[in-house]
């Protein structure tokens, strides 16, 4: 009987997915916040987390970035905040211009787009139905860019189903920029279904990366025994990173770094794929390899779905530093 030596570790074939982690958004939101602070210099206030990552927002927070979570947390010194990737309603611009803060935008352009969309189809006389998860800020976002009533959140096939409405005559649909492609194909259908003349937007709403990072995911997932996504819990992006995998038939955990992983469930795997949300910085990938590295005999080989070269300018008031 052959006995495997005890320090021969076990083969590993990790397929890396690609595109993963940074889109253009997060890498221009967390630019914005480390421009300000060589600007202004520290303190630099950011309502909300700039991008859903602890591990970014607690590097940011040793450059001397304040993390508050509305902006009455904003003392009047004449320090900058920043508005977060994920969007603000009108009231939190109107209250910043109020109190006459050096307010920077950071929205990412992408959510920016579905912001005025919503905007032209209320002043057209439409009411908008929006597909998104209640209470994320980026949906937060998008509702507080019209008046109370004009936009209705719509979470789910069911819901779609059987909305009633007074007047289904002039309707539209717009959709938070990280969904499930699939869920949200769901939900669109049923609502095309429900209302046949509702108005779409002329391109989808889903982000390029949100597409990108879910169709590599897509492409991996069966080819191997399980999948790890890096990303915080609260990524929506990352969230819908790990249920693709699972759907696509390959056992999933999303993870913030290597000491989240449940070893129960990769100790026998020959074969793992690895994606990151679009707010996981690569080094945290490359933690996540190295804690397998030290249990397996890893070869690595990146499944590359589409080539992404999108980039983003800084708001206004950071170009001159760029």
């Amino acid at each position: 009987m052959n006995v495997q030596p005890r320090n021969v570790k076990p083969p590993l074939k990790i397929l890396l997915c690609s595109p993963r982690g940074f889109c253009a958004g997060v890498v221009r939101a967390i630019d914005a916040v480390e421009r300000a602070l060589a600007k202004f210099g520290p303190p630099v206030y950011v309502r909300h987390e700039i991008v859903h990552n602890r591990y970014v927002v607690e590097a940011l927070k040793t450059k001397g970035a304040i993390f508050v979570e509305e902006l009455e947390e904003v003392p009047d010194t004449g320090a900058p905040v920043i508005f977060s990737a994920h969007g603000v309603a009108k009231s939190v611009s109107a209250e910043a211009r109020g109190r006459h803060l050096l307010a920077i935008d950071a929205t990412c352009p992408l959510v920016t787009k579905v912001h005025r969309e919503a905007e032209i189809h209320w002043r057209r006389g439409r009411r908008v139905l929006l597909v998104g998860h209640s209470g994320h800020p980026e949906v937060v976002g998008t509702m507080g860019q019209l008046p109370d009533g004009a936009v209705i959140l719509v979470e789910s096939v069911e819901a779609a189903r059987t909305l009633a409405l007074k007047d289904e005559s002039n309707l539209a649909y717009a959709t938070q920029t990280t969904l499930s492609l699939d869920d949200s194909q769901a939900v669109i259908e049923a609502l095309t279904r429900r209302f046949p003349h509702i108005v779409g937007p002329h391109k989808e709403d889903i982000c390029y990366a949100t597409t990108n990072r879910q169709a590599a995911v897509k492409q991996v997932a069966p080819l191997v025994d399980a999948v790890i996504v890096v990303g915080s819990p609260n990524s929506s992006n990352s969230q819908r990173l790990r249920e693709v995998a699972e759907r696509s038939g390959a056992p999933a955990q999303l993870v913030q770094g290597r000491g989240e992983i449940d070893w129960s469930i990769f100790s026998d795997i020959a074969s793992l794929g690895i994606s990151a949300g679009a707010s996981a910085p690569e080094v945290l990938v490359e933690e996540i390899m190295d804690a397998f590295a030290e249990r397996f005999e890893i070869t690595v080989e990146t499944i590359s779905t589409a080539d992404e070269s999108v980039s983003f300018p800084l708001p206004k008031e950071l170009r001159a530093l760029a």
